[in-house]
């Protein structure tokens, strides 16, 4: 995936009139994720009860090879909007990545590591906002030959 897409797919989120700041920053986040191949994506709009920021975005990775790259990813694309990352926390052995951007924070754990910390029924109370699939990445089985999107595109276009 080269830089000058993820650039384009980020540009437009973040333009996306139908985001409003800080949720335009959020879905980039999921993006990001679910293009790095993150799994288990969850954007949650915090209660107004809880004032220490406006979502969590929430996402898992295979390894902490792979959660790096994705906290890598999103902190360099929400720079370039000016968004700075306040803290980035990791554990020792990087099974949960914590990106705090005041408006949103980004967990990021290591699949296994996810439901000994079980932030999703910590939060219950909290609305998930759904994510498109097409924030996902496609892998080869998944794609479905009668899409406009891949009608006459050979499977390499997507990797």
């Amino acid at each position: 995936m080269s830089s000058e897409f993820i650039n384009k797919e980020i540009d437009e989120i973040m333009g996306d009139k139908s985001f409003e700041f800080p949720q335009n920053t959020a879905m980039s986040s999921a993006w990001i994720l679910g293009n790095f191949k993150g799994t288990n994506l969850k954007v949650l709009k915090m209660s107004k009860d809880f004032s220490l920021t406006d979502f969590f975005v929430i996402g898992s990775a295979q390894n902490s090879t792979q959660s790096k790259a994705m906290a890598d990813e999103i902190c360099f694309q929400l720079k370039r909007y000016s968004i700075e990352a306040r803290s980035k926390e990791s554990d020792q052995n990087a099974e949960w990545t914590l990106i705090d951007f005041g408006d949103i924070i980004v967990h990021i754990f290591v699949e296994h590591a996810r439901s000994s910390y079980d932030l999703e029924s910590l939060w219950s109370n909290s609305t998930e906002i759904e994510i498109p699939q097409e924030y996902y990445f496609e892998r080869e089985n998944e794609i479905d030959n009668s899409s406009p999107k891949s009608a006459g595109k050979s499977d390499k276009e997507y990797f």
